[in-house]
């Protein structure tokens, strides 16, 4: 066993070798300082934005918001409803009714603006045929859209199950011909490029990926994702009045912003997405991974269950 990890150790180490070489992760180290690399803003219900001031920003490509999250509530408020009052149903009915005539707006806005437009769902536990019906009725997604599954982390009692997940992208791809693409922290990205063979839909959808550090190079799950179709690198919890790693104009730091791997021109005609990305092979990057993960499927305690900050703060 020592044997056979040193040797897939050094065919990892001349992998990552070779992609360095080639330049493949050479712009990754704070990428969003390279006015060559387009911009994209992400929003929960609720962010405030000043559009005037944002689409000042020329480097603001596109705009992502969010749509529908798990299963479609219920707002009869009659009877229990899911153990809240019935003043707070009416609550959330407001809340749910704002948060509709926002997403219409801002995406009315973004398009007259010439923005890309996006929507994503945040899985949550629950039937996924139900929750892809949602997401397809509250986004009404065009053609042109770039539609996102959001897997916040693997834990079934808060978020999608992975195999859930691969129903959920499935009837997306059977109703409008395309899949989504997948949105997802680094723990989870890795799990999912660890155990590719029993995630195969999940592990080839193009990567929105997660994580608020300035270089990725060495732990990006290489072994399964060439690179990320989009990087979050921005949110709440690395962006202050004080430091932010990039401020857009019209919005406040809790704002989630990312960077494409391309120009304006590029995302423009790479956005709406809809294919697989083609099969890793060899993985000696995937064996590895399994090595370190262990040798038995991971329990959910065994990971740091990173929340990312694709959704509103008081829905985590």
């Amino acid at each position: 066993m020592k044997g056979l990890r040193t040797s897939i150790l050094s065919c990892l180490c001349l992998l990552v070798f070779i992609a360095e070489a080639g330049g493949l992760f050479a712009a990754d180290v704070s990428p969003w300082k390279s006015s060559n690399n387009a911009l994209v803003v992400d929003a929960y219900e609720m962010n405030a934005i000043d559009w005037q001031a944002l689409l000042k920003d020329e480097r603001v490509a596109a705009f992502i918001s969010k749509a529908s999250d798990g299963l479609p509530e219920s707002f009869s408020c009659q009877g229990e409803h899911r153990g809240d009052t019935f003043a707070h149903c009416k609550t959330m009915w407001r809340k749910y009714a704002v948060s509709r005539e926002l997403y219409t707006s801002r995406r009315m806005i973004a398009r007259q603006n010439g923005l890309l437009w996006g929507a994503y769902h945040v899985g949550r536990p629950g039937n996924p045929i139900d929750q892809a019906n949602h997401f397809l009725d509250y986004a009404t997604p065009d053609a042109d859209d770039l539609m996102v599954l959001d897997i916040e982390g693997i834990d079934p009692d808060l978020f999608m199950s992975l195999e859930d997940a691969q129903i959920f992208v499935g009837h997306i791809r059977a109703r409008t011909g395309r899949y989504p693409i997948l949105y997802t922290n680094h723990d989870t990205a890795r799990y999912i490029a660890a155990y590719r063979r029993d995630y195969s839909v999940l592990a080839r959808l193009p990567l929105w990926y997660a994580r608020y550090k300035p270089d990725i190079r060495k732990v990006f799950p290489l072994g399964n994702w060439q690179n990320y179709f989009l990087w979050q690198f921005s949110s709440a919890s690395n962006c202050s009045k004080r430091r932010c790693p990039y401020r857009v104009p019209g919005t406040l730091t809790d704002i989630d912003v990312n960077v494409a791997a391309m120009s304006k021109e590029e995302l423009r005609r790479a956005w709406p997405q809809g294919g697989l990305l083609r099969p890793a092979e060899p993985d000696p990057p995937l064996i590895l991974a399994k090595i370190e993960f262990g040798s038995v499927p991971l329990e959910p305690r065994q990971l740091d269950l990173i929340v990312t900050s694709s959704i509103s703060p008081d829905r985590r």
